[in-house]
């Protein structure tokens, strides 16, 4: 398996032949990067996940790419006249990748901002390592999964729910993700707690925006 970390919650993962983007959003500086691929996930409709102003010129440079969304961000981009498919809650296949749901709603921000729905995925392939996207939410465990991106600083997160999340999940690797509101103090900061804090046996992989990981199962 390939990871790059395009930019805050966006990754593009490619496994078993299969290239899949997830969460393009508008922290996401280049996608012209996303071509060649085989499906599009988005796990909810906040705009640093879902950039609705460039996902019709993704989709055209993908014109063979599936786009699949949670519910209520199925309904937003019909809105915008865009082919999508809403997950059901059931495990997927694209290509020889299965997607497998997590959670269903987003992580609380503020008693007075009404929760959305966010459906994390975990994506498996035979004779390759798994890979799980929270979304917004920290709240669920994924089950064994190999590499994991865990985010990194939100408003709708602290930083003991963000070390919690890596011991629960005890994966081999792990990628900070969301962290588009950092600068290079924060970042430090967060990552320093991640490694403390976190799972004594998770080996963190700090990627640049645009840089790649590249495991082996």
């Amino acid at each position: 398996m390939k990871l790059t970390h395009l930019g805050h919650a966006c990754v593009l993962i490619e496994m078993a032949d299969t290239r899949i983007a997830l969460d393009p959003g508008v922290f996401t500086p280049d996608l012209s990067a996303l071509t060649d691929l085989d499906a599009i996930v988005v796990t909810h409709q906040h705009l640093d996940h879902l950039d609705r102003d460039r996902l019709p010129g993704l989709l055209a440079a993908n014109p063979t790419a599936r786009l699949i969304t949670d519910p209520e961000s199925a309904q937003i981009v019909r809105d915008l006249g865009i082919d999508v498919q809403a997950q059901n809650g059931s495990a997927f296949t694209i290509g020889a990748v299965t997607v497998e749901p997590v959670g269903e709603i987003h992580a609380l921000i503020h008693d007075e901002i009404p929760r959305i729905a966010n459906v994390g995925v975990t994506l498996r392939a035979a004779g390759e390592p798994s890979f799980h996207h929270p979304g917004d939410s920290v709240e669920n465990t994924p089950g064994d999964v190999d590499i994991v991106g865990f985010p990194i600083n939100a408003p709708w997160q602290a930083s003991r729910e963000m070390t919690a999340f890596l011991r629960r999940v005890g994966a081999a690797h792990a990628v900070p993700i969301h962290d588009g509101l950092l600068n290079a103090t924060g970042r430090t900061l967060y990552l320093t707690q991640a490694g403390q804090f976190g799972h004594p046996d998770t080996q963190i992989h700090d990627l640049e925006w645009g840089s790649s990981l590249e495991v082996r199962a």
